[in-house]
């Protein structure tokens, strides 16, 4: 239905059109103004450039799997990014089967949780192959028993962990699996209306082929919508890309942890006297007081250093270097 014109909006139309500002000519020409529906139910949070984003932050996620799983179930797996798109949560509880596998994972330093939901095909063929079998589905699907989501949680656990790397570009996240859920009416993490994305994952294990879907609510994402493009992304790994082969290698194996002890001296005794010593009885060493303590790194000598103290406990201080070949 069109809209009513005043006398006085009349008045002004006709005056313009009179002293030349308007052109009636111009106006009969004008194309007709495009209009957009918009579904306030569904409202579009996720633009396509986020879901591009997401799809290409999980098929890392894929590389992963395929590499890390066959050293738990000790068969080739194959896993491909179907697709991403974005749904209200309720569209997905509501296309759930039944028994299903539902992993509620903290996404820590984000608030709230995301769902990891694997099909049950693909469970059953997890337990089969961790407790010696080929790996094949139920014919039958059935619930789960305890033994069979214990089971499930541990290679689901090491699933979750995976999922550290493939965003550090957008967010340093410590991703853990809270609980485990087999009926969906106990995984309501929000609202039904509230708008979720989900990565579909196709996983074959063998010759056993499942679907697994990452739900990822707006309000767990929001305050990283701004860094999920791929422009951002890309920029990150040309950074990361600057550093040299050897400043990487160097900067890993900075981190490796090695044990270092101090060795106080050494004492022979027989069994019969190992077998009766008690609090209190003294062990002669072979060393003395003010003798310097052989410093070992791993197996290696490494280090000679004088015993001391740190505050409160025993410390050494380090004397002189052992270079050797």
């Amino acid at each position: 239905m069109s809209d009513v014109l005043s006398q006085n909006e009349i008045d002004n139309l006709l005056q313009a059109l009179t002293s030349g500002e308007l052109n009636a000519e111009e106006i009969k020409n004008a194309p007709e103004r495009q209009v957009k529906n918009y579904d306030f139910a569904r409202p579009s949070k996720f633009s396509k450039e986020h879901l591009r984003t997401l799809e290409i932050i999980f098929e890392h996620y894929g590389r992963l799997l395929s590499t890390n799983l066959p050293v738990f179930l000790r068969k080739n797996i194959q896993v491909e990014v179907m697709n991403s798109e974005a749904v209200t949560y309720m569209e997905f509880s509501n296309s759930l089967s039944n028994p299903v596998l539902l992993g509620i994972v903290d996404f820590a330093p984000l608030e709230g949780n995301i769902i990891v939901e694997m099909a049950s095909n693909l469970g059953f063929t997890i337990v089969d192959r961790m407790l010696g079998g080929v790996g094949e589905p139920l014919d039958k699907v059935r619930d789960f028993s305890e033994i069979e989501l214990l089971i499930i949680e541990r290679v689901m656990n090491s699933c979750v962990e995976l999922l550290r790397e493939p965003w550090e570009n957008v967010v340093d996240v410590h991703p853990t699996l809270e609980r485990i859920e087999t009926n969906s009416q106990f995984a309501q993490i929000i609202s039904p209306a509230e708008m979720i994305a989900i990565v579909t994952v196709n996983i074959k294990i063998g010759d056993v082929e499942g679907l697994m879907n990452v739900c990822l609510p707006f309000t767990t994402l929001e305050p990283v919508m701004d860094k999920l493009n791929t422009k951002f992304w890309y920029s990150k790994i040309v950074d990361k890309s600057k550093l040299g082969f050897s400043d990487t290698m160097e900067a890993l194996i900075s981190k490796a942890k090695i044990p270092v002890k101090a060795v106080l001296g050494n004492s022979q005794i027989t069994v019969a006297d190992f077998s009766q010593l008690q609090v209190g009885d003294i062990v002669r060493l072979d060393t003395k007081v003010n003798q310097e303590l052989d410093v070992f790194v791993g197996n290696i000598r490494k280090f000679t250093a004088l015993p001391g103290a740190s505050g409160k406990d025993y410390a050494v201080r380090v004397t002189s270097v052992i270079r050797e070949e």
